[in-house]
């Protein structure tokens, strides 16, 4: 607030000197003689108007007469911009007067001159007010700029966190079981799964603090999952990888992969008699990062392209990326599935 006063002030005594040295230099140029009346008339002229819209601001303000409220007010506006109007050519007027800041040897009435300062003086305190409301405006649309910026920022956080909030893993009873049958049978095995399933679990309660996060980390939530899910289907589930290490420290957003692979496993292998695969495979293609989930599985009703998971991952990637990155799942030769991300790469600008 105080540079913003700092700064009126100088703009006031900086217009009006300016204004008073702009008269000098067109006085100079274009009359050859000047009459001894001028420098104590321009002097009037500048201290009054310096005095007059200092006041027309501060009853600016007195009446909420500043952009947005002035469109409701005109009325006031107007009564008060030509007060002002009339005051100042008064002051200026009474004051030539009392000095005799005028040619004696030309005969106008006081009224005449009145009137003529009036008609050459008013657009001094009409430029004041052009350019005070002009500033005030550029104000306004700069803060509504920055506040709407602010708010789809907020609204972005917000769909991000009610998104991430969704995405944690389902299958959290199911390992538990499958680990409580290991600690008999195989109480190695079943302490790994304890911590495979922390890792998960820790991931999670992460994701919401970052947007995105190394591909290296995501697949490796992704083979802790896979591990757990393997105990529970066995022989049934196959696991592939194929992966270039180039990739590792691309950016992906966080538990989005191990969504995918979650939404494969529950909507393709877990309905299979037979189980079937899950193949994980990450590549540089045409410029871009793809991250690609091949799962057994077909297709059919749209319980399963319009769920959660592949909705949120639809809407995550259109606030991240901002239309930049691309998500797709159809079916594939060989009774495969196939959910394919797109994403920029990584210091390459589109």
């Amino acid at each position: 607030m105080r540079n913003k006063k700092v700064l009126y002030w100088w703009c006031q005594v900086g217009g009006w000197l300016l204004y008073g040295l702009t008269m000098v230099f067109f006085a100079f140029v274009f009359d050859s003689s000047i009459h001894k009346v001028f420098y104590p008339k321009l002097l009037v002229i500048i201290l009054s108007g310096f005095l007059y819209t200092h006041l027309l601001r501060s009853l600016i303000k007195a009446f909420g007469l500043r952009p947005p409220a002035l469109a409701k007010k005109w009325w006031q506006f107007t009564v008060l911009i030509m007060s002002i109007l009339v005051l100042f050519n008064l002051t200026n007027s009474a004051i030539a007067e009392w000095l005799r800041l005028y040619d004696p040897l030309r005969k106008v009435t006081v009224e005449k001159r009145f009137l003529i300062n009036l008609v050459s003086d008013s657009p001094l305190i009409l430029v004041w007010t052009s350019i005070y409301y002009l500033w005030h405006y550029i104000e306004l649309g700069t803060k509504t700029e920055i506040q709407k910026a602010r708010l789809e920022g907020m609204v972005k956080e917000l769909e991000l966190k009610t998104i991430k909030s969704h995405i944690n893993p389902h299958f959290i009873f199911n390992a538990l079981n499958s680990i409580r049958a290991l600690v008999d049978e195989n109480p190695e095995r079943a302490r790994t799964a304890i911590t495979e399933l922390s890792n998960i679990l820790r991931s999670s309660m992460q994701a919401e603090k970052l947007e995105t996060v190394p591909f290296e980390r995501e697949l490796n939530i992704v083979k802790d999952y896979l591990a757990l899910e393997y105990i529970r289907f066995e022989d049934r589930l196959h696991i592939e990888y194929d992966i270039d290490e180039d990739t590792l420290d691309q950016p992906v957003p966080p538990m989005m992969l191990q969504t995918l692979v979650e939404n494969a496993i529950k909507h393709g292998i877990s309905k299979q008699k037979e189980g079937g695969m899950v193949r994980v495979i990450s590549d540089f293609r045409d410029d871009h990062h793809e991250v690609i989930v091949q799962n057994t599985g077909e297709l059919g009703d749209n319980s399963n392209t319009e769920g959660f998971g592949i909705s949120s991952t639809h809407n995550r990637l259109k606030l991240l990326f901002r239309g930049k990155a691309k998500f797709e799942i159809s079916n594939i030769p060989d009774h495969l599935v196939e959910a394919k991300i797109i994403l920029p790469v990584a210091g390459v600008t589109a």
